[in-house]
């Protein structure tokens, strides 16, 4: 009672394992299941081979036997015709007993061709089953590998939440913010840019001026035109060696 609990206990644990290895990979284990229905048939098959030559070895007996049977009953014919019907006799006895050997051996012939055609009928109907198997199996992977894509990407949308309590749309919204500030600072520097241009301007402008002041100075020093038409202003910076200045009262 003890050992048959025990190897119940073996059977359960058993059980288990390979419940494990079939929910762990379904696809190989039907694959596994189909390799081993394959080498089985090729078993089969084999077997088959060899009843059909058991077959034809009968059947080549039966093809003897008529040939001996047409043999003796020439015999036979041929003695009675010659008037020996004690040798005539003799052939006779043994043609009963050939044709007894034909009929047994025709019966047998016949049971055999029956088996050999159901086994040819359950083999081609194995074939197509396992032919339907494993067409069921590449379906079954394609659709378990499409189903876990799926779930995969049913997981990833899920995670891909832009809501800003989750990480990716902190994340989100702290680039927002540093594109934002880089914004701000472009901007700043734009407006920036403006900043002192008036002075600039008057500076140029004041420049500008002077050389022309300074060229009329020295067209009037030239005798190129008079003070009067150079229309000279007040401060008039004379060129030469010693610069001086000259004002009007």
């Amino acid at each position: 009672m003890i050992l048959g609990k025990f190897w119940r206990s073996i059977a359960a644990q058993i059980n288990k394992l390979a419940n494990f290895f079939w929910t762990a990979d379904p696809i190989a284990q039907m694959q596994y299941e189909y390799d081993k229905a394959v080498e089985e048939m090729k078993a089969g098959r084999e077997g088959l081979e060899q009843y059909r030559g058991l077959v034809e070895r009968v059947s080549r007996q039966v093809t003897d036997d008529k040939r001996h049977l047409d043999k003796l009953q020439s015999k036979v014919k041929a003695y009675l015709t010659a008037g020996d019907r004690v040798t005539a006799g003799k052939f006779a006895v043994e043609l009963n007993k050939a044709k007894a050997q034909l009929a047994e051996n025709e019966e047998q012939l016949a049971m055999h061709e029956k088996a050999y055609d159901n086994n040819v009928r359950k083999v081609k109907n194995a074939m197509g089953k396992l032919k339907s198997i494993r067409e069921k199996i590449q379906a079954y992977d394609a659709e378990l590998k499409m189903s876990r894509a799926e779930a995969e990407m049913a997981e990833l949308a899920k995670d891909f939440n832009f809501d800003v309590t989750t990480d990716f749309g902190q994340i989100e919204q702290v680039i927002q913010e540093k594109i934002s500030h880089n914004r701000g600072k472009a901007r700043v520097a734009a407006d920036l840019s403006g900043e002192g241009m008036e002075d600039i301007a008057r500076e140029e402008a004041m420049e500008n001026a002077m050389a022309e002041d300074a060229l009329r100075g020295f067209e009037v020093e030239l005798g190129l035109v008079t003070p009067q038409t150079a229309k000279i202003t007040d401060d008039v910076k004379e060129l030469g060696p010693g610069t001086k200045t000259t004002q009007s009262n």
